[in-house]
């Protein structure tokens, strides 16, 4: 499962609205994302990676010799919709589901609506397949050395990135901010780097404080202390998507640029070949 993302520019406002619970963003947010999409091509990435990555792991589990294994994509946001992946999971005739999003780390807000989308979708459905959803996975090994074989900072500065919520969920006891500097600190050993920080980016304007430090911030420090080279790479991400071809490659560029910094992105997961057998090898271990 993923986060979902509009194929064109008429589907903007509906996938706005649909992230939004149903209410209507105003023109003028509308006209705001659909140049950012204008900006970065649509569609994305996202789901032709999602594609590629579920078949990977679906080859990889039918090679073990264990069982018959079909892997479906559903999205959270938009089309292929998570209740559409269950229904060709049962028309498929499976007796077992297991729920993997394709984020590392577990939060309420974001790991949580996963969840209660295929509850539901489950529920509705009438059949008591049984269901095991897979929490997290952001010390997964094959994830953190994937991640750091494409994060080569020779004397860069790290900043690891990851996108932001809603600062309330730290009084709620929520284990995203500690699984993001677990990774990061897990990651940071295996590269050899000068200095490491970790940023939230990404946040929303929804008039409540989100989780900082923002990654613009960190860049006008970064400056501020005499660092000219910074490599940004966004953990809390694996694919191409509006957070990594806006955010960072447009946006946090500009500013970097701005500021008298050298700014590179490492290359995203995406579906290489150490991620989906990592992912193979956490969905045969969890069924096991």
């Amino acid at each position: 499962m993923a986060y979902g993302s509009p194929n064109r520019l008429d589907e903007v406002e509906a996938y706005f609205t649909d992230i939004r619970g149903g209410r209507r963003p105003s023109p003028e947010e509308v006209a705001e994302l659909s140049a950012r999409y204008a900006q970065v091509g649509i569609p994305t990435p996202l789901l032709e990676v999602s594609r590629r990555l579920a078949e990977k792991v679906e080859r990889g589990l039918n090679q073990s010799g264990v069982g018959r294994f079909t892997a479906r994509v559903g999205m959270k946001h938009w089309t292929p919709r998570i209740h559409t992946a269950l229904e060709e999971l049962e028309q498929a005739g499976v007796d077992q589901v297991v729920g993997l999003v394709l984020a590392p780390h577990y939060s309420r807000i974001g790991t949580g609506g996963y969840v209660a989308r295929v509850e539901r979708a489950l529920a509705e459905s009438g059949r008591r397949v049984p269901f095991d959803f897979i929490q997290s996975w952001f010390d997964l090994p094959g994830y953190l050395q994937a991640v750091a074989a494409f994060a080569d900072p020779e004397t860069a500065t790290v900043v690891f990135t990851a996108h932001s919520l809603p600062a309330r969920i730290l009084d709620e006891g929520d284990p995203y901010r500690d699984q993001l500097l677990r990774s990061s600190e897990l990651i940071a050993q295996l590269v050899p780097s000068r200095e490491w920080r970790f940023s939230f980016q990404s946040a929303s304007r929804t008039g409540e404080p989100w989780l900082g430090p923002d990654l613009l911030d960190t860049l006008a420090e970064l400056a501020a202390n005499g660092r000219r080279r910074v490599v940004v790479a966004p953990v809390g991400f694996i694919a191409d998507h509006l957070e990594i071809l806006y955010d960072i490659d447009i946006e946090a560029r500009e500013k970097a640029r701005d500021l008298g910094i050298e700014l590179r992105r490492i290359q995203m997961l995406n579906d290489d070949s150490r991620l989906t057998d990592a992912l193979t090898e956490l969905v045969r271990g969890r069924l096991a």
